[in-house]
């Protein structure tokens, strides 16, 4: 299983008690691990060149700050946004339900592999670089918007200033 170093201290690897099985934690590990790394590169892209084209109304560097100034100029590219998360739940929901019931689909493979990564003989390495970034990841997301709502500054500027304050 990719990204097992045999650290398990709460159990949950073994919970079928509860009804949980590995494969639900594995697709959520690997689907909140992507999600992560995109929100971290995300946030940063906006901090660095901006906002995106069509969203100026976001003038401020910290992602959260900004969150809300999108919120009360276009609270419709919210509810959009939230209308195709759901979308692509409902249809990820379906293809774990699937995938779980018959075996033949690992957590998180959707069968998107244009560069064919997969047939390749470092595909477990592949698969075990994408858990371990992916946690990272999901400390420096939580971080970064953790340090947004309460300096209410970006996270590079954060950095700047700490470096700059000697405070770290």
């Amino acid at each position: 299983m990719a990204g097992d170093v045999g650290f398990d201290p709460l159990g949950l690897s073994n919970i079928e008690d509860v009804g949980i099985d590995l494969y639900w934690l594995r697709e959520a590990e690997v689907k909140h691990a992507r999600v992560a790394m995109l929100a971290v590169i995300g946030i940063l892209q906006v901090e660095i060149f901006g906002p995106a084209p069509g969203c100026e109304m976001a003038t401020d560097n910290c992602q959260m700050d900004a969150f809300w100034q999108i919120w009360g100029a276009h609270p419709q590219y919210i509810a959009f946004a939230l209308i195709m998360i759901s979308t692509i739940e409902l249809i990820s929901g379906i293809a774990t339900t699937s995938g779980r019931e018959s075996g033949e689909r690992a957590p998180g493979d959707f069968g998107l592999d244009p560069l064919g990564y997969s047939k390749g003989d470092g595909f477990a390495r592949l698969q075990g670089q994408e858990i371990a970034n992916g946690r990272l990841a999901m400390f420096a997301a939580a971080g970064e918007l953790v340090q947004g709502c309460t300096t209410h500054q970006g996270a590079l500027e954060n950095l700047m200033t700490s470096l700059k304050d000697n405070s770290f």
